[in-house]
């Protein structure tokens, strides 16, 4: 039992764990996982029924059993049980209480770096998401996205019980990444799916793209609207109306959006002990004028930076 909750704490959460029936099956639990750069994929079962409690995840979880049942609750939602037919997905808010476990369970559990999700979302759309990513709490798995998901989900866990199996590869993890974020992306329920799926999504053009991608991968530098024309290889105003156009914003404000992810990203992932301050992530991503940041981090949000710093704690 001490070895499978650390196990779990080591891959995916701190926890605590007691077998519910002290008769019948004995507990034997057997994890493999694999890590998929800021993902985790494990095919786990413990043998007898159980019963866990876990904080905060601090990650986007989902919850594909094989056979068997999981009884479960998030922070003050109601009782959800994920089956063979009905996976599960968590948020990284609320605590999270696993009522029974069943013996029989065999469950693919993925757990999903909070960042990496919102970044990929980020790519797909062209534009940094004006809301909260908030995904459904429930997975179909007997059709659609829901159960092709699912399928590449169980192939990848078989792959985690071979050392030298091709998913552990550096030249193929991060495409699998990529493919598994963008597939949950497009299976489960969210503000944004309908727009990803969509067959006929206008492309950005090429200007648009140059400074998206180059924005994006130097958030913190600190760009002018003359630098970004440059880099778009078109005129200041053109650039502006193409944003305008195709992402609803100027080619500053997408810095900006850009920036206010990246802030918010460091606070929900700060160590509650290192004495981190808004003020200096703020600083650190550009930010100078505290005030003005703490208005548009707050319209962008729907809470101050310090509730979001404080969150961990």
């Amino acid at each position: 039992m001490d070895e499978a909750r650390r196990e779990i704490g080591a891959r995916f959460y701190a926890n605590f764990m007691d077998v519910i029936e002290a008769e019948g099956r004995p507990f034997a639990a057997r994890f493999e996982t694999v890590g998929l750069g800021a993902m985790v994929v494990g095919d786990m079962r413990c043998g007898a029924d159980v019963r866990m409690r876990f904080g905060e995840l601090g990650a986007y979880h989902v919850n594909v059993p094989l056979s068997g049942r999981l009884e479960l609750r998030q922070g003050g939602g109601p009782p959800a049980t994920a089956t063979p037919a009905r996976g599960n997905v968590l948020d990284p808010a609320g605590r999270v209480v696993v009522d029974r476990w069943t013996g029989d369970c065999r469950v693919i559990a993925v757990k999903v770096e909070t960042a990496a999700l919102r970044r990929r979302l980020e790519d797909l759309l062209g534009r940094a998401p004006r809301r909260r990513l908030t995904l459904a709490p429930t997975l179909d798995l007997t059709a659609g996205p829901g159960r092709d998901w699912a399928v590449l989900v169980r192939r990848l866990a078989v792959e985690a019980a071979d050392p030298d199996g091709l998913a552990r590869h550096p030249l193929v993890v991060r495409s699998l990444e990529d493919a598994l974020l963008t597939g949950l992306l497009l299976a489960a329920g969210h503000p944004y799916r309908d727009e990803l799926a969509a067959p006929e999504r206008s492309l950005r053009p090429a200007p648009v793209k140059r400074v998206m991608d180059a924005v994006r991968e130097r958030p913190e530098h600190p760009f002018t609207a003359t630098e970004l024309a440059g880099l778009a290889r078109v005129s200041a105003r053109r650039l502006q109306e193409a944003f305008r156009a195709y992402l609803g914003t100027t080619p500053m404000g997408y810095v900006r959006d850009v920036r206010l992810e990246r802030v918010r990203d460091e606070l929900r992932a700060a160590d509650p002990d290192s004495g981190l301050t808004v003020g200096e992530v703020a600083w650190r991503w550009g930010f100078t004028h505290l005030g003005r940041f703490a208005a548009r981090y707050r319209e962008r949000f729907g809470e101050t930076p310090s509730q979001t710093l404080r969150a961990r704690r």
